[in-house]
């Protein structure tokens, strides 16, 4: 009765880990079929902020520094206060 119940017992774990192994085929298609991403002007970095080691990421962040949350511009900084 032991070696019965052992050898169900070692069937079922040979099933479990067959079903454990299969991988699904519905992720590998959709890698396939998205479309690759448009090429940025300026490079990024792996997290997709701007690099602000290149010229045309610094040059686009003057144009943005010191705003509210809102987006208008912080009045207790200089170049702010002009206009």
């Amino acid at each position: 009765m032991k070696k019965v119940v052992f050898v169900v017992c070692f069937l079922l774990a040979c099933v479990g880990m067959n079903f454990a192994q299969t991988a699904p085929k519905k992720e590998a298609a959709k890698k396939e079929q998205t479309a690759p991403a448009k090429k940025e002007a300026a490079p990024t970095k792996k997290d997709g902020t701007p690099d602000m080691r290149y010229k045309q990421n610094k040059a686009a962040a003057d144009t943005t520094k010191h705003m509210k949350k809102n987006g208008t511009p912080d009045k207790r900084y200089k170049e702010n206060k002009k206009g």
